[in-house]
């Protein structure tokens, strides 16, 4: 089993900075994406920033230039630092990792798992 869990948002106001985190943990063998979406009003969700294994990064053109992805692959996990807030930041934010675990028979099994989701207010 492959758990994800997330931590960090809250209420800030605009300019203000906050930092995400998510941790993968579980039998896993290797991580090959961890990302950061955020859902909108119709509870579609987009990505706002992702990590390969390859150390290619991407971010939606949105939070160029103010958020920053980071990893930790000794630790599993994500980072996600948001700065110069915005209003249109807000929103629910998940973390979600892809990789391979080994299941009960020890066989590879490719794995996609979502965080429980972050609020993220930004309001004066």
């Amino acid at each position: 089993q492959v758990h994800v869990m997330e931590s960090g948002g809250g209420l800030v106001q605009p300019g203000g900075s906050l930092r995400l985190s998510c941790a993968a943990s579980g039998s896993i063998d290797n991580i090959i994406f961890m990302g950061w979406y955020r859902q909108d009003p119709k509870n579609e969700r987009e990505l706002v920033a992702g990590t390969f294994t390859t150390a290619h990064t991407t971010y939606a053109d949105s939070v160029k230039g103010r958020f920053t992805i980071s990893r930790d692959n000794a630790k599993n996990t994500v980072y996600l630092q948001m700065n110069s807030l915005k209003p249109e930041d807000t929103g629910i934010y998940y973390c979600k990792t892809t990789g391979y675990s080994r299941n009960n028979a020890g066989a590879m099994e490719k794995f996609d798992r979502w965080g429980q989701g972050s609020q993220v207010t930004v309001s004066s």
